[in-house]
């Protein structure tokens, strides 16, 4: 969330904005990315309002106008419609926790006419690049061996690398969730795992047995089975610590270089790509909403318009009426 023109940051006391922020990490369980926005967005709208109206805001009289007057400042300040949108939602869901707490009665942003994020279509790795990507970690460490140059990686960490890139790739899961994943979430004879998503919501997703294989030659390399509570994949510098959601991007920015890739590709991206081939496979909509655990089937449906574009441009490059 890129932050708007304003006075250098103050601490704020206001003790809704803190028990809601306690609420996403415990109760919500939301993500350290959703906190970070979150919080982000409504102490924006608490500076703003503390200094256009010279008074910290009482979120019980709050009015529409106010919330107006507030995405005026933020348009004029050249913000983009989803960074807009994004500051807007941590609001909404700021006045959701406000209700339900009984501080106030109604949502003074509800129906705000808002301006439409730009559609983008998901970027996603093809087949081929993803095969590709998958290999880097052993490309590594063999280049390291004959150059003897960089920072060694070890063995132990390029396979825990491989059985990671495999799992995103072969269950789809957010990179929060794949740090989550416990021993006991797997389960072998089954191929499927065990996700904790977004709001602690739970859902069952199949594991290919590539996957499953990548996994297992990691922990013989560390020369353990972990417990049962036991972090999946674990981290570097952090002995028994679940690997890091940095660690991770860090590590596949590399790995898209070696597969001569764009560095500049987001882990999401591997998601992305595990939606776009499952539904060029011809699987249905609904089924990849649930594996991605998306609640809202309109949020599966960008995926649709990345294959429909695709086959619009093979048919316009092979057939002779296009």
């Amino acid at each position: 969330m890129n932050s708007v023109s304003s006075p250098a940051p103050t601490e704020i006391s206001d003790q809704w904005i803190r028990k809601f922020l306690a609420h996403l990490a415990t109760d919500r369980g939301a993500s350290a990315y959703t906190q970070k926005n979150y919080k982000q967005g409504v102490e924006e709208f608490y500076r703003w309002h503390s200094n256009e109206l010279k008074a910290i805001p009482a979120w019980e009289k709050l009015q529409r106008d106010d919330f107006r007057a507030y995405l005026r400042f933020l348009g004029r300040n050249n913000l983009s419609r989803a960074a807009i949108q994004l500051r807007f939602s941590a609001l909404r869901t700021f006045y959701k926790f406000l209700i339900r707490n009984g501080v106030a009665e109604a949502s003074p942003i509800k129906n705000l006419s808002l301006p439409k994020p730009e559609r983008r279509l998901p970027k996603f790795l093809t087949i081929q690049q993803m095969g590709d990507l998958l290999k880097a970690p052993e490309k590594l460490l063999q280049w390291q061996k004959e150059n003897k140059v960089g920072r060694p990686v070890s063995r132990a960490a390029a396979l825990r690398d491989i059985a990671v890139l495999e799992t995103i790739y072969s269950c789809g899961l957010r990179i929060s969730e794949l740090c989550g994943l416990r021993a006991e979430d797997i389960e072998w004879g089954e191929q499927i795992v065990r996700v904790r998503g977004k709001g602690k919501k739970e859902r069952l997703v199949p594991i290919g047995g590539p996957a499953l294989a990548a996994i297992q030659t990691y922990w013989e390399a560390i020369g353990q089975t972990p417990a049962r509570s036991s972090p999946v994949f674990i981290s570097e510098t952090k002995r028994r610590a679940p690997l890091h959601p940095v660690q991770l991007s860090r590590r596949l920015k590399q790995y898209l270089a070696i597969a001569g890739l764009d560095p500049k590709l987001t882990p999401h991206k591997l998601r992305h790509s595990y939606a776009t081939h499952l539904l060029d496979a011809g699987a249905d909509l609904r089924s990849v909403q649930e594996l991605l655990g998306h609640a809202h089937l309109t949020t599966t449906q960008v995926y649709t318009h990345v294959t429909t574009e695709r086959l619009k441009k093979a048919y316009d490059a092979a057939h002779p009426r296009a």
